[in-house]
Order: structure tokens, then C-alpha cells, then sequence
């Protein structure tokens, strides 16, 4: 026999906020604040850019020492994973 689901299947968005929810606010800042970086930091690449990319890469600094205080799996490294 088979049974429906009691259970609805949750949605990923709807996971990121039940994870964020138990994050320390501080944390949940820095990890938006380091993935703003990160992505900034991706699309100033030409070489008049520089200043950009020198100050986001400070932001994802400050960002990455609050992250790695509380879990030094949730660093972020610009430019992508390597």
C-alpha cells in the first residue's frame, strides 16, 4: 500500500533561512557580507579596478575573521573556491 507523505518536502530557500535562523546574527552579517565581496570582487576585474577590488578584498578579510571564529568551514575566498 502506499502512503502520501506527511511531510511537505522543503524548499532550499525556505533551508537557508532555518539554517541562518540559527545562526548568531554577527555571523549571519559577516556570511552575507563576505559573499557580497566575493561577487563584487568577481566582476571588477579590468585594470582600472584596482581600488575595487583592493577594498572588497578588505571587506571579505573583516568578514572572514568573524566566519572563521565561529567556523572555519564558512570562509570565503575571492574569485571562487580554489
Amino acid at each position: 500500500m502506499i502512503t502520501r507523505i506527511r511531510v511537505p518536502v522543503p524548499v532550499p530557500g525556505a533551508v537557508a533561512v532555518l539554517v541562518e535562523a540559527h545562526l548568531p546574527r554577527r555571523v549571519a552579517a559577516a556570511q552575507a557580507a563576505a559573499f557580497d565581496a566575493d561577487y563584487w570582487f568577481c566582476l571588477a576585474a579590468g585594470p582600472r579596478q584596482g581600488r575595487a577590488r583592493a577594498l572588497l578584498a578588505s571587506q571579505a578579510r573583516v568578514a572572514n575573521k568573524v566566519l572563521a571564529a565561529y567556523n572555519p568551514g564558512l570562509r570565503v575566498t575571492l574569485g571562487g573556491a580554489r
